[in-house]
């Protein structure tokens, strides 16, 4: 029996070409790496960023920047280039959709790994800041082999079909055709409708108004939120952090009335911000009671998230120190926006109840 005949011989060429192939596979996603976890762009490609939780983590590794944009989904329409051209930074994007506190100090945790950061701009959710303390990617079913650093558990990327076929060749055409603009990473405004019917559609108001709770009802929860923000702060004195509290709509605030919240959420940024402007390295700035934006619902696309004009008008009120809270003011200028929410449920709401354009639960 010759060797081609032997059934031994059949078996090792066999392993070999799957061998072959696997390696080749494996180099194929190495070196294109779509979700950038062992390094960034080579040969020409530009970082196409829209998948964050798939590529926060691996930009932050391995992506040359010394500034971070931190936030929810209503920091990721902002375009890195504003913030790089107004600040002398090369900033990257530390996103977690939902914005919990313990999750975007996880993501600058891992920034700060390998990197001198000069700037953090972070936006503050008022919702986070009644949030569990804990983080939350393990549980909401993000692909933690591309978190943790343990190599054995990369073969999950290193040959997953999609990787392959979808997302390097997206990478690839995003890369060489079309006009595709890295400081957009993450955007996901160019596909939503901002409109009042849009905003409205989708606003499912509380039929009955719960009493006010007592303003410290996430008493706990907002003491853990406090401690990891200002863990972060005070670990990095080389750091300015400049945080803000987003504009959302007046939709929003209506909500978070008749939930009975307001008062709480109302505290919590009193709180948060007494806390954060004890350190020298903290400014903060609030655009919650920007009426001509919150009550223009052609601005939004649901109840809380704006359009990128929004984003840019927010920093360009930064920029020139407008908004700012201090020591003197941050209590007024934060009951002033409760008094905008009291504005928006005894006046601002009411034609659209009149006129029965509001859907309720």
């Amino acid at each position: 029996m010759t060797n081609k005949n032997n059934p031994t011989f059949f078996i090792k060429k066999l392993l070999c070409t799957i061998l072959i192939f696997a390696v080749l596979i494996a180099s194929v996603v190495f070196i294109f790496d779509p979700f950038y976890h062992y390094h960034k762009p080579w040969f020409g490609l530009k970082a196409v960023l829209n998948d964050k939780e798939y590529q926060c983590v691996g930009t932050l590794r391995n992506f040359d920047y010394d500034a971070l944009l931190v936030g929810s989904s209503v920091m990721e329409n902002n375009n890195n280039a504003w913030y790089d051209d107004a600040y002398g930074v090369k900033s990257i994007k530390a996103i977690r959709s939902y914005g919990a506190t313990a999750d975007l100090c996880y993501l600058m945790d891992i920034a700060y790994e390998n990197h001198n950061i000069k700037r953090v701009f972070y936006n503050i959710d008022p919702s986070s800041l009644s949030a569990s303390a804990e983080t939350t990617y393990k549980s909401t079913g993000c692909p933690m082999y591309l978190y943790d650093k343990n190599p054995l558990n990369d073969v999950q990327y290193l040959f997953n079909k999609d990787v392959l076929f979808e997302k390097i060749p997206y990478e690839i055409a995003n890369s060489f055709i079309g006009n595709y603009d890295e400081g957009s990473s993450y955007n996901w405004a160019q596909w939503k409708t901002f409109s009042t019917v849009q905003a409205l559609s989708i606003y499912y108001r509380k039929k009955d108004v719960t009493p006010m709770m007592p303003e410290t009802v996430y008493q706990s929860e907002l003491d853990a939120n406090i401690k990891l923000l200002a863990s972060q702060v005070e670990a990095h004195p080389e750091t300015e952090f400049i945080f803000f509290y987003p504009v959302y709509s007046m939709l929003w605030w209506d909500g978070i009335v008749r939930t009975g919240e307001r008062d709480a959420y109302i505290y919590n940024e009193i709180q948060m911000t007494k806390a954060l402007l004890s350190y020298p390295n903290v400014k903060i700035y609030c655009f919650q009671a920007e009426e001509e934006i919150a009550t223009n619902l052609d601005n939004y696309m649901d109840s809380i998230h704006f359009s990128q004009e929004i984003n840019r008008y927010m920093l360009d009120k930064i920029i020139a120190g407008e908004n700012e809270l201090t020591t003197d003011n941050y209590e007024d200028k934060l009951n002033e926006v409760k008094a905008f929410s009291d504005k928006v449920v005894n006046q601002y709401i009411i034609p659209y109840e009149k006129d029965d354009m509001l859907i309720y639960e």
